[in-house]
């Protein structure tokens, strides 16, 4: 029989509205863990941020120690990387292969309020905020952001470094392509492919496949235009093409 779970030192990497959101998270993690009369799961010990001027400043009541490369000095801490927006939703994979970290050294964040079922899996690096839901056999990768109130439904399966801003909507069987970013209030149709490197604008209602690298926005959803550059690059880099379904690697939900 395993004995009580110790508390661990986390640092998030950024300081922007994504990293405050997880780390309001993590300390209503701790605080649940508290109320089961469980030590806290982690420690947030700060945030990592590439912006000179934000070191030794306090974002939320938490420090920011420096930049993005301290994660190697600070060698015990678990990590998790809450950086993006639409304007640049491939930075976080950018700076994921900078730092080049192995794959135990990233927390998956899951808000207390968050529902996730037995069936389904989570990939090491991604955080799920409050109220989100995953139903049934639901897969989602790694370093991948999901907003409040997001459903995933059955089947549902999640490329690494997607981004689902809040109140999305994917019915059952979606595909969403690595690094996809899906706006605030958007739903999915059933069965639907959203392709890696898209973007799908806030409020969309998409009902056909996306393709690769494409902007996507209305209801229903049509093409605007092609993506930018920045995901651009990542898809060239990743070699995908309509076709092809990237891999993701899967772990525990609380990992």
């Amino acid at each position: 029989m395993n004995g009580p779970r110790g508390t661990e030192d986390l640092l998030i990497v950024g300081a922007g509205g994504f990293a405050r959101e997880t780390a309001q998270a993590v300390r209503d993690v701790a605080a649940a863990d508290v109320a089961r009369g469980l030590p806290p799961r982690w420690r947030l010990i700060g945030h990592l941020d590439d912006d000179p001027a934000l070191e030794g400043r306090d974002v939320d009541g938490v420090p920011v120690l420096g930049g993005s490369e301290r994660v190697h000095e600070l060698g015990a801490a678990r990590v998790v990387v809450c950086v993006g927006s639409p304007r640049d939703y491939a930075v976080r994979a950018r700076v994921v292969r900078r730092l080049g970290l192995p794959v135990n050294r990233y927390a998956t964040v899951v808000h207390p309020t968050a529902v996730v079922s037995g069936s389904s899996m989570l990939g090491a690096g991604s955080v799920l905020l409050a109220h989100c839901v995953l139903t049934a056999a639901v897969r989602v990768g790694s370093h991948v952001a999901v907003m409040p109130q997001v459903v995933l439904t059955h089947d549902d399966a999640v490329g690494d470094f997607a981004t689902l801003a809040s109140g999305v909507r994917l019915g059952g069987g979606v595909r969403l392509g690595r690094g996809a970013y899906v706006g605030a209030g958007s739903l999915v149709r059933e069965y639907t492919t959203v392709g890696a490197w898209s973007l799908t604008g806030m409020g969309s209602t998409v009902l056909a496949d996306v393709p690769p690298g494409e902007v996507w926005a209305g209801s229903p959803a049509r093409r605007l235009r092609a993506a930018g550059a920045a995901a651009l690059d990542e898809l060239r880099t990743d070699g995908e093409t309509a076709g092809r379904w990237p891999g993701t690697r899967m772990e525990s939900p609380v990992a």
